[in-house]
Parts: C-alpha cells; sequence; structure tokens
C-alpha cells in the first residue's frame, strides 16, 4: 500500500476501504462547511457512499488513472488528497482536496500540496501540476499562491456546486527542463 510521510505530524496512505467509515464520520457532522466548495457532499449519506467511492479510487490507482490517499494528521484520519487525474500522455496531474473543519489553518494541505508538487516531477516525471479552485475560495487560492502555483486563468461557469454556479480560478506549475523541484 502506498503511504507518503509529509513530515513529523502528516502522512497520506492510499485509501483503503477501512477508512470508509471515518470518511462518513467527519462528512456526516460538516456537510454544510465541505458543501460550500465540493458538490459531492449532499450525496453522501453513509460509510457505503464511501466505500463505494473507495473501491473506485482503487481502481482507477491500478489503471494508472489517478491516486486518492487519506490525510493522516497526528495518526488521525483528517481528509483526503488525490491525483483527481494523472494524464501520461500530457504529463500532467491535477490535485484536489477536503479537510475536516477543526483542521483548517494549521497548514496541512500546504505541506501536503508542497510533497505531492515533488512526488509529480520526480517519481511520476509529469511536467505540469494542476489545481482548479473557485474564485472565491480563498483559502484554496492561497494554498495555490503559497505553494508557487502560477494563476494561468479563470474558467467561467466551471461547477454547479449545488444549484451555486461558480467560476474556476485554475493555477499551475510546471517542472523546469533538466530539473526537479
Amino acid at each position: 500500500m502506498f503511504t507518503m510521510e509529509v513530515d513529523d505530524e502528516i502522512k497520506l496512505a492510499l485509501v483503503q476501504l477501512s477508512f470508509a467509515p471515518r470518511y462518513w464520520n467527519i462528512v456526516e457532522h460538516q456537510k454544510d462547511s465541505l458543501s460550500q466548495w465540493l458538490a459531492w457532499p449532499i450525496h453522501a449519506d453513509s460509510a457505503d457512499f464511501f466505500a463505494k467511492f473507495i473501491t473506485q479510487s482503487l481502481r482507477d490507482y491500478a489503471d494508472g488513472k489517478s491516486m486518492t490517499c487519506a490525510i493522516v494528521y497526528q495518526n488521525q484520519i483528517v481528509g483526503n488528497v488525490s491525483f483527481n487525474s494523472i494524464n501520461h500522455q500530457l504529463k500532467k496531474v491535477e490535485i484536489g482536496y477536503w479537510l475536516g473543519e477543526e483542521y483548517r489553518g494549521k497548514g496541512i494541505v500546504s505541506r501536503i500540496v508542497d510533497a505531492l508538487i515533488r512526488y509529480a516531477f520526480t517519481e511520476l516525471d509529469m511536467q505540469k501540476v494542476q489545481i482548479s479552485a473557485a474564485v472565491e475560495n480563498q483559502a484554496s487560492r492561497r494554498v495555490c499562491e503559497r505553494a508557487g502555483l502560477t494563476l494561468e486563468g479563470i474558467i467561467t461557469n466551471a461547477e454547479n456546486l449545488n444549484g451555486r454556479i461558480v467560476d474556476h480560478a485554475v493555477y499551475g506549475i510546471r517542472r523546469v527542463q533538466g530539473e526537479t523541484q
């Protein structure tokens, strides 16, 4: 099973079915908060929802299409991060994440994004890392900026968040030819 030590407090662990109840426990109590920037939380109705998600994520990982990991902070699952897509032809990955409310503002996601950028460039031999965030999602946009990603553009009407149409700010970073970051 894939794991990555980010630092002495954070590790990433490839999702496994045993994580489904913990994911459900987080989302069950934080649907409103998570639904502000994610479309799927209102559809999560049980641990079975996450078991299906994890099963599909593991299939996609086996096929080299994505990599979905639990965020483990101080030995507790507190959220999820993924290469939502791994495009080998374009040598590009797109990062997505969510984090329980009580763990936000601690720099957890910033540290993870830095580690995943390095991993994408050095281990996966990718040329580009991309993150899309709702224009109004200032916290995610700050994560991108701290990690050195550049705002590449705004995609209007990019996503329907449960009846609210939002624009996406698309950020990217490219690996400098001949270097690893």
